[in-house]
């Protein structure tokens, strides 16, 4: 018989793993500033590091202020009616008196998948949508199973974690692009090279290359850890996994239709609760942990 799994073990398992995955990130931000500063002058790594760090918070702060309103125009949301859609607005509010969090403002998008997704910098400013087809397919467990994970998403400021780790990557890619493009125009003559430090120029190109992708792998990592920690956290609210377990199951055995691919943008798809594009399969590059795992934790629980 399987081990049993305790929420509360997987929900602090998945924390910690995610803030270990962070470390990386922000370790290899050292260790390409650090190979930065050797090869040019100090003072000229600290111009680029204001300079990473303002474009860096720029671009990430407007996206994070503004993330609820870019994915509900993205799929074309509309506010959740209480004429018509009565068991999710009750299932959402059963799940904020469960989490102690305000009840999220409720929107619906049109797709005859079921799917749904959270946003918001802070539950205050927080933003539940799900699918008609969820509303229709789904009975009212597995509508509070997806809402609780939706739920937990908020609670675990999975939305702010996220934002961190963009800016930490736009840092190191900004980095990165800098120093291949400063060794691009000084066309040879740095002082540093003159003295022989070809290793130098080799680890630190290898590192300006390599850094960006290490690190937005290590992102998708800590993605796929905030999804198990926020189905163990759903599990948590509801007190019944198998809501949220029948519900994946469901979602494993649909297909995206060619009218649907156009209503989920690729640049959205991370947030859903599954990946529509790649559902029952994952990889380094998934944003999204394998569904039959998650399946598999939920009835271990």
């Amino acid at each position: 018989m399987p081990e049993r799994l305790s929420f509360h073990e997987e929900i602090q398992k998945n924390k910690l793993k995610s803030i270990a995955l962070m470390l990386i990130m922000i370790l290899i931000l050292i260790g390409i500033g650090y190979v930065v500063a050797m090869f040019f002058d100090p003072s000229f790594f600290f111009i680029i590091m204001i300079f990473s760090i303002i474009i860096s918070l720029s671009y990430t702060l407007i996206s994070y202020y503004n993330a609820d309103k870019i994915a509900l125009a993205s799929v074309s949301a509309k506010p959740a009616s209480k004429a018509e859609h009565r068991n999710f607005i009750s299932a959402a509010e059963n799940m904020a008196l469960a989490s102690g969090l305000p009840v999220p403002k409720l929107y619906v998008m049109r797709s005859n998948q079921i799917n749904a997704f959270a946003s918001g910098r802070d539950p205050k400013h927080a933003i539940i949508c799900v699918t008609d087809g969820a509303i229709a397919k789904l009975s009212r467990q597995e509508l509070e199973g997806v809402i609780a994970h939706e739920m937990s998403h908020i609670a675990n400021y999975d939305i702010r974690f996220m934002t961190f780790t963009a800016i930490v990557i736009g840092m190191i890619s900004i980095i990165a692009e800098l120093f291949l493009r400063s060794l691009w125009f000084s066309g040879g003559n740095n002082d540093s090279r003159s003295k022989g430090n070809g290793i130098l120029i080799i680890v630190g190109i290898a590192l300006a290359i390599l850094a960006p992708l290490l690190s937005t792998l290590v992102s998708l990592a800590i993605s796929r850890k905030r999804e198990f920690a926020a189905d163990a956290t759903g599990v948590k609210l509801t007190r019944y996994p198998t809501g949220l377990a029948s519900a994946l199951k469901k979602i494993k055995h649909e297909s995206l239709t060619q009218e649907d691919k156009h209503r989920f943008p690729k640049a959205v798809a991370p947030l859903f609760i599954s990946d529509p594009f790649k559902k029952k399969f994952t990889n380094l590059f998934s944003t999204h942990p394998n569904i039959d795992d998650r399946i598999s934790k939920l009835e271990r629980m």
